[in-house]
């Protein structure tokens, strides 16, 4: 089961980072609000369309959980990556991945003030090394240029961003039981209740401004794997192996990243790269091995 859990979560980062790699190669062909909204206009016609059986099924529990299914949507599918993307606005590239490295243990607290489980001391341990990891890929192998950061609004916004993710991953345990389908469709409309807002409030000046070939194609991959995929793999991954465990796959992605610019974007790969690699696996298998043995983390 573990090894299933592991799985779903590694995809899960995979199409995560691509989503990373198609942001870079978006600019110039659409805007990011423009982009955030026309994937989950398409995520939400692709799902709705296949799930309408399991949609008529689940209606009755789909309606007395209705608000928190749409707070899914709003927080941990749209919200997150809006606010992400008016973060990097104002602070660098940098930064937002070493912020970014901040979910698990924000999961970790979370959990620990909701439900009182308790990380083990290997699972923190973990985390850290996986954060060198991190920080490693994002300084591009010089840790200390962390302390040549400059920290403004935009790091605020990013940890406010972190807040969302852990929070929305901690409180997927309240999920109600029904088809996956169904549990992917109505948060679809949690988050085109924030993409769209945002849309137009981006758009209050220039007007709504197309995307181009290149721009459709972009939407294409980030409605159908990042915006459904992915989150159905990781939802699952969190079910199977709790979300302290979980949530240090998301510092995979930085490193998913890299492999996939060097072979998309052509950049170049360096030693780094794969002590940052080792750190982070290290760190995983740290942190799984002296995961508490009897709870659900």
């Amino acid at each position: 089961m573990n090894l299933k859990a592991y799985g779903f979560l590694l995809i899960a980062s995979l199409l995560w980072a691509g989503n990373m790699v198609a942001g870079k190669l978006a600019v110039g062909h659409i805007t990011p609000a423009m982009l955030s909204a026309a994937r989950w206009v398409l995520a939400a016609g692709v799902i709705f369309a296949v799930s309408i059986k399991p949609l008529k099924r689940d209606w009755p529990v789909i309606r007395r959980h209705l608000p928190l299914l749409l707070a899914y949507g709003f927080f941990g599918f749209a919200a997150f990556n809006i606010v992400l993307y008016t973060a990097l606005e104002h602070t660098t590239a940098i930064n937002v991945v070493i912020e970014d490295a901040g979910i698990p243990l924000v999961i970790m607290v979370v959990n620990f003030a909701l439900f009182r489980v308790k990380a083990s001391w290997a699972q923190i341990a973990g985390f850290l090394v996986t954060l060198i990891g991190v920080g490693l890929t994002a300084t591009h192998g010089d840790l200390s240029r962390i302390a040549q950061l400059d920290l403004n609004i935009g790091d605020a916004l990013m940890l406010l961003a972190v807040l969302i993710y852990g929070v929305y991953t901690v409180t997927l345990k309240y999920k109600p039981d029904i088809h996956w389908q169904s549990l992917m469709a109505v948060p679809t409309l949690g988050a085109l209740m924030a993409a769209i807002p945002y849309l137009l409030w981006m758009s209050r000046e220039t007007g709504i401004v197309w995307p181009d070939a290149t721009g459709w194609w972009i939407v294409l991959y980030c409605g159908l794997l990042p915006s459904l995929v992915s989150q159905v793999t990781y939802i699952r991954g969190v079910e199977l192996i709790g979300p302290n465990r979980a949530g240090l796959f998301i510092n995979t992605i930085p490193l998913f990243g890299v492999v996939l610019s060097v072979l998309i974007l052509r950049e170049p790969l360096h030693g780094f790269h794969f002590t940052a690699l080792g750190l982070i696996v290290a760190g995983i298998v740290l942190a799984e091995w002296g995961r508490p043995k009897a709870s659900f983390t």
